[in-house]
């Protein structure tokens, strides 16, 4: 049976259709009111938080480092200076994952593993994520253009123009100027954070390192504008950075090769100082080095070819070589044994060759076996008489011994700006006991007035204490910064002058150091012959190994490096002194033969002129007859 056809209920329909409006309009108009309070949300109460992450988003702070001061010497020929180059920074915060980036760096400019390992000490030693870390130093221009054009797959790369520390005169100032190095772990962590942002090197050694405050700088900062992938739109806002403090050295690159070439090639120490100023005119220690590979990263093989020389390049002899002073010390000795009231300038003393304690067998040998029978004290600085200073050391005894060496600056630092020096060595009973547990014996006392035992000094100390006898001791600290940023330095600690009870007890040692060069006799007599200027000086043989008792000195038996240090200090001219030197030559075995010379050479190259005599400005003052007679 057919249904029956049921009519559409329309109205059914259309209020289901309205519901639906209703319900849909409801929930986008409450849709739109959640939107609408979000969005009030962020952009009004949020408005200072999203708009300054926003800004920072494309404003940057950058630091600009501050270029580093210059170092001239006393006549303004440049020692330290700073030279373009380009170098490769890698910024962590941008490179993602860094590993990988470096990996396509050294396949980019096929480098070897080596590098790659020192890229990833670099980048581990980096002190924030967003600031850029120098990789590579020195590109070339094929290495800029690899960059350049696998730039797509290197993010956070980028090559930056930079100054460079560079020393133009190489291994000629690697000693006292020192150089700078890119800044390490334990630096990092003793750094101003602020002031060395941006700053990737610091001075290490010598000049660099002990005025790095006034050479570094003030940073300085600029705001720059960049876009989503990080590179900059425009500079906003810049403050300039203050450069460094330019050094003016008391050193003359012209007096440093001179001394150099007397050297010649032999290891060894030159200090040349002025006895007025304490201005430090040349500093040479030899073998040297050439600093300007240390500032953009030697090699691990250069650097370990450097560190294991036998001849020790990177040794500074002038301030960390420890010697016996050996002779050199005779005149101060002398000084002090006079001011000490033990003996006066014409006490005698009688040498066979030798001299015993009393009571006691051991003979104490002179240089000379044979003896130099009865000498005073001028005789005995002549011929250094070991005999005669054996005996006044006695008289003296260890502790009147000590009191006066520490005053000529034996067994301290008297450099006023040398961070790398060593005190060296002015033994007492008190140091005996600390360090050995023993007591002072009289012996000990004896050899210590020769300048042998425990007692050990640098060239700079024999140097300053050779001045302080051409000052009739006036305390000036020898320097080597002439002027910063055209001021003097300043001594924030001044030693004592040396005031002797007689000023005329300067006089019996200096005149015993003139017979050393100047009389028939001296042991230096052979350079004295060839001056044409008073020189006052004294040889001396410092020990490099023993020798028995009753045993005489067979260089044919030693070997080379076993063999006696030579020394030698004077100053000159003697009746005015404008210059004090000081020599050690590592087993040149003859102070006088071998010292001398090279001290002799020194002194010329600085007092003499062209014609062969003394310069105008070191020449002693005519007396006024002499003067009206000339001017007629």
């Amino acid at each position: 049976m057919p249904q029956p056809i049921r009519l559409k209920d329309h109205e059914k329909d259309a209020r289901l259709v309205r519901r639906r409006v209703i319900v849909g309009a409801a929930a986008v108009l409450m849709l739109t009111c959640v939107l609408i309070a979000r969005l009030y949300y962020l952009q009004v109460i949020q408005y200072d938080y999203h708009s300054t992450l926003s800004e920072n988003n494309r404003v940057h702070v950058q630091p600009i480092p501050p270029t580093r001061g210059l170092i001239f010497d006393r006549n303004g020929v440049i020692i330290a200076d700073n030279r373009p180059s380009f170098s490769l920074s890698v910024t962590r915060e941008r490179a993602g994952d860094w590993e990988q980036t470096l990996d396509v760096i050294v396949e980019v400019l096929q480098l070897t593993p080596d590098d790659r390992a020192l890229f990833e000490k670099r980048m581990k030693q980096g002190r924030r994520p967003f600031e850029p870390v120098p990789i590579l130093f020195e590109l070339t221009e094929e290495q800029i253009a690899r960059i350049a054009v696998n730039q797509f797959r290197l993010p956070g790369v980028e090559v930056v123009a930079q100054l460079v520390r560079h020393y133009p005169q190489g291994a000629h100032f690697a000693h006292s100027v020192g150089y700078v190095g890119r800044i390490n772990e334990k630096e990092l962590k003793q750094l101003d954070p602020v002031n060395y942002s941006g700053t990737h090197h610091i001075g290490k050694t010598g000049i660099e390192r002990f005025y790095e405050d006034q050479l570094h700088g003030e940073v300085g900062y600029e705001e720059v504008e960049t876009n989503a992938r990080g590179r900059v739109l425009r500079v906003l806002k810049r403050t300039d950075p203050k450069p460094g403090k330019d050094l003016v050295l008391t050193l003359d690159v012209r007096l440093q090769e001179a001394a150099e070439q007397a050297l010649a090639g032999r290891r060894g120490a030159i200090v040349a100082i002025e006895p007025s100023s304490g201005d430090v005119l040349a500093m040479v220690s030899q073998p040297s080095f050439d600093p300007n590979p240390f500032v953009t990263g030697i090699s691990f093989k250069a650097y370990a070819e450097l560190r294991d020389s036998i001849d020790r390049p990177l040794y500074n002899r002038v301030l960390r070589g420890l010697y016996p002073p050996g002779s050199t010390i005779k005149p101060m000795v002398a000084v002090s044994g006079l001011d000490s009231g033990v003996v006066t300038p014409a006490s005698r003393v009688f040498d066979p060759g030798f001299y015993q304690l009393p009571n006691y067998d051991h003979k104490y040998r002179n240089w000379n076996r044979s003896g130099d029978g009865w000498v005073n004290m001028e005789t005995a600085i002549m011929r250094s008489n070991d005999t005669y200073f054996y005996d006044l050391a006695h008289k003296m005894g260890i502790d009147r011994l000590h009191d006066y060496m520490s005053r000529f600056g034996f067994g301290q630092r008297v450099a006023l700006d040398m961070f790398e020096e060593s005190s060296g060595l002015m033994p007492s009973r008190e140091w005996k006991r600390a360090r050995y547990r023993q007591a002072w014996f009289p012996g000990e006392t004896l050899i210590l007035g020769i300048g042998q035992g425990y007692m050990q000094a640098t060239p700079l100390q024999l140097a300053q204490a050779v001045a302080l006898m051409a000052n009739r001791g006036k305390w000036i600290r020898p320097h080597l910064a002439k002027t910063i940023e055209g001021q003097p330095p300043l001594d924030p600690n001044p030693m004592p002058d040396i005031v002797l009870h007689d000023p005329k007890y300067w006089d019996a040692g200096r005149n015993g150091m003139e017979q050393v060069v100047h009389g028939a006799r001296g042991t230096a007599h052979k350079v004295g012959a060839s001056s044409v200027y008073r020189i006052a000086g004294k040889s001396g043989t410092a020990q490099v190994v023993a020798i028995k008792q009753g045993e005489k000195y067979d260089r044919s038996k030693v070997q080379e490096r076993h063999r006696d240090h030579a020394l030698f200090v004077a100053f000159a001219p003697a009746e005015d002194p404008k210059i004090a030197v000081a020599v050690m030559v590592e087993n040149g075995e003859s102070g006088s033969g071998v010292a001398a010379p090279v001290v002799k050479q020194v002194m010329d190259a600085w007092l003499l002129g062209e014609d062969g005599q003394l310069k105008p400005e070191f020449r002693p003052p005519q007396p006024l007859a002499e003067q009206q007679s000339a001017n007629r």
